[in-house]
């Protein structure tokens, strides 16, 4: 199997994309792009820090996201499991990726930015859910945005209940009963523990 390791190689593979290609990359959100934040319920966002590479879920009611304006983005932090990973990774570099998806629709937005974190509680309140505020809010400044084309959600049949299998539920009780169970659970626990402390502290 041949290894691919330099952009010459790669593009011998894959050409250099048209002009015309380029030109869907925004550096803020267009008219759709609002749009389809404002429809959208659930987003994956990426970060990188010293923890290493994160892609986190987040989601709620369609329009959970707020749009301050055209570049700018607050997505807030709701009660999880507190292991605050990708939120570390913010504090540590501030880049971020989100990709963004809509159900039955086979669009996704993807947006490149740099994040900061914000606890001021007028904002935390406005993005309330449940009737409860936000525990934090992550505010976005956008560097790029642009829409996927429709092709991979199609490929994978998505939307299509016709290709879906039957549902399955993931047991976490299960998950913990047999890392529980490892003789070196200890270890991996105190090896776990000190890796997410280095990060956040």
């Amino acid at each position: 199997m041949g290894r691919i390791s330099t952009i010459d190689q790669l593009r011998a593979i894959i050409p250099e994309p048209s002009p015309t290609a380029f030109a869907k990359i925004r550096d803020r959100l267009c008219a759709q792009g609002t749009a389809f934040v404002a429809g959208s319920p659930f987003l994956v966002l990426g970060t990188v820090g010293t923890w290493g590479l994160e892609l986190s879920p987040k989601g709620d009611q369609p329009g959970f996201v707020g749009v301050v304006d055209d570049r700018t983005l607050l997505i807030p932090e709701r009660k999880g499991n507190q292991f605050a990973l990708s939120l570390a990774n913010i504090l540590a570099d501030p880049r971020v990726g989100i990709l963004m998806i809509r159900p039955a629709t086979h669009e996704v937005l993807r947006i490149s930015g740099r994040a900061t974190l914000i606890d001021d509680e007028d904002v935390c309140a406005r993005l309330s859910a449940g009737g409860r505020p936000a525990e934090l809010a992550i505010r976005v400044e956008i560097d790029r945005a642009a829409f996927h084309c429709v092709r991979s959600a199609k490929r994978a049949g998505l939307w299509d209940p016709e290709t879906w299998d039957e549902p399955t539920r993931v047991s976490f009780g299960r998950i913990y009963a047999e890392a529980l169970a490892r003789p070196e659970v200890e270890t991996l626990f105190d090896d776990l523990t000190e890796k997410v402390n280095a990060t956040l502290y």
